[in-house]
């Protein structure tokens, strides 16, 4: 009865042992031998970074009187960040506005002197005309002895100087057309001198040129800010990205374009669609601060992955991770 018990109980055993190592066996192959498949995507890590600008005055130099914002407030484009002290731009405005008016009371002045230049003209033909006809006249009395050599002669002098004077006021009729031209000159000189004047003293309000995120305030009231003297410094938070990189071997498996899955620990379970916008032409040696997620060779290729940031949940600085899918190799 023992002997039967033992051989059950062996019997047994070598049916569990049997079932154990079926079930056991797939896990027991990949171990020591590997799946024989090449994973379907890579994961890589970086962090998110966004389009940055340093704003600071154009063209001008003054104090600053009015900081709008501090720093993490988000802003709309043509939003005024601040001013700085514009009264002597709005007193060199007005110097030059001045000159304008006179510039344009000489325009009226050197025109008024043409229409009497030619006036005077006009004058002097009718007269040199009536002198002419005299002459002509004294001419053929002179033959008969109507009229004395003398008169004839003084008939000629006067024809004469009437052909003088004419010449001479033609003459200054081109001086006055002249004298129009260099005033019409000085007026649009004044004109640009004004312009340019108001486009400066728009340069004394800062404006946000896209919406964005204050990232940092580097100026305070008083300050004298000049051309070239950050105030602030936006962030494009609706065109972010993350900066990562690519083992070489992978390099041939990805494509512009193709979507990317992107997760951060501050989102946990939250996933952002991305696509890769950019697949450097060089390689470069991992950097130090951002590593790939599988250090297998020294050369990596940088990559941007452009990420949809509607509710401007990611910001700069943020690591993140991103998973793409892995394509067969080719061009």
């Amino acid at each position: 009865m023992t002997s039967r018990r033992r051989a059950i109980g062996l019997a047994l055993a070598v049916v569990l042992a049997a079932l154990l190592l079926v079930w056991l066996w797939p896990a027991a192959h990949r171990l020591v031998f590997g799946t024989g498949q090449a994973p379907d995507h890579i994961v890589v890590s970086g962090n998110i970074e966004a389009h940055q600008s340093v704003l600071s005055f154009t063209g001008v130099q003054a104090p600053i009187t009015l900081l709008a914002f501090d720093e993490g407030k988000f802003v709309s484009a043509g939003t005024v960040l601040a001013r700085v002290d514009d009264s002597i731009y709005r007193k060199q405005l007005q110097i030059d506005q001045a000159a304008l008016d006179v510039a344009q009371h000489q325009v009226a002045v050197a025109r008024s002197n043409l229409a009497a230049a030619k006036s005077t003209v006009a004058s002097d033909t009718l007269d040199l005309a009536e002198k002419r006809r005299e002459l002509a006249r004294d001419q053929g009395q002179l033959a008969s002895g109507a009229v004395s050599r003398q008169t004839y002669d003084l008939a000629t002098t006067a024809a004469g100087q009437s052909a003088a004077v004419l010449a001479r006021d033609n003459a200054l009729v081109n001086v006055a057309q002249t004298n129009v031209g260099l005033t019409l000159a000085n007026v649009q000189a004044a004109q640009a001198k004004v312009a340019l004047d108001t486009v400066t003293l728009g340069y004394t309000t800062l404006k946000a040129p896209f919406s964005g995120v204050l990232a940092v305030r580097q100026a305070e009231l008083g300050e004298l800010a000049g051309p070239g003297v950050a105030i602030f410094t936006l962030d494009d938070l609706d065109h972010v990205w993350l900066r990562a990189y690519v083992n070489e071997q992978d390099l041939g498996k990805i494509r512009l374009g193709e979507a990317a899955q992107v997760t951060t620990d501050t989102y946990p379970g939250h996933v952002f669609h991305g696509r890769i916008g950019f697949i450097a032409s060089q390689a470069e040696f991992t950097p130090k601060t951002v590593q790939t997620h599988a250090e297998r060779v020294t050369l990596v290729y940088r990559i941007r992955i452009d990420i949809d940031n509607p509710a401007h949940v990611l910001l700069p600085g943020m690591p993140a991770d991103a998973s793409i899918s892995l394509l067969a190799p080719g061009p």
